[in-house]
């Protein structure tokens, strides 16, 4: 049953109320260079939703961003195609061999377990959880801060997330006996570094409190970071709702940070209250275009998309929401006149698989892990779970505590041998076979697949890649899902306005582009960014080429 709710022009105002790198370019733009970027990354958002929006909407925000700017419409995510990885390319030009960073919860055998405290002959290997379970209260949309009148109040969260996370929970460096915080775990530098060692001020709104990871292995990247948790309780709802459970919520949450990147504009901090100036490197994620696309209903109508693959009534309604907020970005900008001195990049960490909803295959991974895991005690005697992390979206990987050839070999066999019966869109029965797998990769292979040494302390063991469609998951919560390498996870929009009035360039790229662009925007050097050094990553076809 759905719950009443605020009308959210009404919680936009109430929001209202609270009102290591190679050394950078000079800080000041030369004739005809930006002094300020909006990046906007919409999670869950394709390519094929961007232009059934400017076609249907011709008038919309979205599509005059793409009227006044240069459209790529074959751009793809990193492979996993997941949040942390899909961020991590936008900001830094690198893909997760060169970062580091596979996903948001990993595994690294060279670390030691959270809450160790003496290191001494402590056995390596860990969990890496950079979630929601970081949080000192992750049922709190401030995480724990303790923020008063929540949830409206939440502006008046920090700016530094990192005092939000409990350091207990973090997996341990065996050489300092220190817990690693996201920042220290990413390999290279970030946009927002280069733009600190330039003099230029940085901000930035995301879902987790371990979003402080884009601080960049300085630590001090992102100036303003705001960071309210989504996958806390909200408010007055049934105990167990997160702000994900339901779309409106979802639109709700988002409001939030886009009224941090309104006050931004306005040359505020994010919570509206200190004036510092308006970032030259700034942005926020929105949420309510993935959660529109997961939930098979939402509000009395359905998630998803319609046959043919036109949205569905909840992501309509999503799309909407972003396109309101992208209105009231550009308006403001226009108010302020910063419109001609600022560029806005949209894009997504990510897609979302299937938009075919007939091709959806939902399959309990539980099942198949413990079979796994039983079958190799039973040949190996006194021997541990074989599975130490599995990270199982619309794929399916997997970290052993056995890495050997013949432990790696045993699990894509054991894998690649189950058949069994999971459900459709309908929640009816669907069979399935090889464990919903179409290619494994396993051991030196999976390290070959992501172009590092067979070994690599982070690498996944198994990188399982699924037959279209089939999403991992106990029930019916949710019809899609990403963090594989189908299409439908990977082929975003990206857009980069105001450069090239109409242009579309159909020629392929990648979103780790993203990151040296901005800095070619703000007449930077892309290659202050190490990941740009490391895999040659190229400005964006077009932008600043006259």
């Amino acid at each position: 049953m759905s719950r009443n709710r605020t009308p959210l022009f009404a919680l936009l105002a109430a929001a209202g109320l609270f009102a290591a790198a190679a050394p950078a370019a000079a800080a000041q733009p030369a004739p005809g260079g930006q002094q300020h970027v909006l990046l906007v990354s919409v999670d869950g958002m394709h390519q094929s939703d961007l232009a059934w929006y400017t076609t249907t909407h011709p008038n919309s925000a979205l599509a005059q961003l793409v009227a006044h700017g240069t459209q790529y419409t074959h751009a793809s995510t990193p492979v996993p195609s997941d949040s942390f990885p899909g961020m991590v390319a936008q900001l830094t030009g690198g893909n997760p061999a060169t970062t580091g960073v596979y996903y948001d919860a990993t595994y690294n055998h060279a670390l030691l377990p959270a809450g160790t405290t003496n290191c001494a002959g402590a056995k390596p290997g860990a969990a890496v959880d950079y979630t929601e379970d970081l949080d000192h209260d992750q049922n709190a949309l401030d995480a724990g801060q303790g923020v008063a009148n929540l949830a409206n109040g939440v502006l008046a969260m920090t700016g530094n997330p990192r005092t939000l996370i409990d350091p207990a929970k973090l997996p341990v460096d065996p050489k300092t006996c220190e817990p690693v915080y996201p920042h220290q775990y990413l390999r290279v530098n970030t946009v927002f570094e280069v733009a600190r060692q330039a003099g230029l001020r940085t901000a930035w709104s995301d879902k987790h409190p371990a979003y402080e990871l884009l601080n960049g292995p300085s630590g001090t990247g992102v100036q303003d970071l705001f960071t309210p948790e989504i996958n806390s309780q909200v408010p007055g709802a049934p105990a167990g709702t997160d702000w994900t459970a339901d779309n409106a919520d979802t639109q709700r949450y988002d409001a939030y940070k886009a009224r941090a990147v309104l006050n931004e504009i306005d040359g505020y901090d994010h919570s509206g209250t200190t004036n510092v100036g308006t970032p030259a490197v700034f942005g926020l994620n929105f949420q309510s275009v993935s959660t529109a696309q997961k939930l098979p209903v939402s509000g009395g109508q359905a998630g998803g998309y319609l046959a043919g693959g036109a949205p569905g009534p909840v992501v309509r309604s999503a799309l909407d929401f972003v396109d309101s907020q992208l209105g009231a970005f550009t308006a403001e900008l226009e108010r302020r006149h910063l419109d001609r001195s600022t560029t806005i990049v949209l894009s997504a960490k990510h897609g979302q698989s299937p938009i075919d909803s007939a091709t959806l295959t939902r399959i309990d991974d539980g099942p198949l892990l413990d079979g796994l895991n039983a079958a190799w005690r039973a040949a190996h005697p006194g021997a541990p779970d074989l599975v130490v992390q599995s990270t199982d979206d619309d794929a399916m990987l997997l970290w052993l505590s056995d890495r050997s050839p013949a432990a790696t070999t045993f699990a894509k066999n054991y894998l690649f041998a189950q058949s069994g019966t999971g459900n459709g869109v309908t929640g009816a029965p669907k069979p399935f076979v090889h464990s919903g797998l179409a290619t494994v990769h396993a051991g030196a292979d999976a390290a070959r697949y992501f172009g590092v040494r067979p070994g690599d302390d982070r690498v996944p063991d198994l990188v399982s890649l699924t037959v279209p469609g089939v999403v991992y998951t106990g029930g019916h919560s949710k019809i899609a899902e990403h963090g594989g390498a189908a299409a439908d996870d990977r082929a975003v929009p990206l857009v980069v306005g105001g450069a090239g009035a109409g242009r579309v360039i159909g020629a392929p790229v990648e979103t780790t582009q993203i990151a040296p662009t901005i800095l070619r925007l703000l007449d930077l050097d892309p290659r202050s960014l190490a990941a740009v050094r490391a895999e040659g990553t190229a400005v964006l076809p077009g932008v600043g080429q006259g």
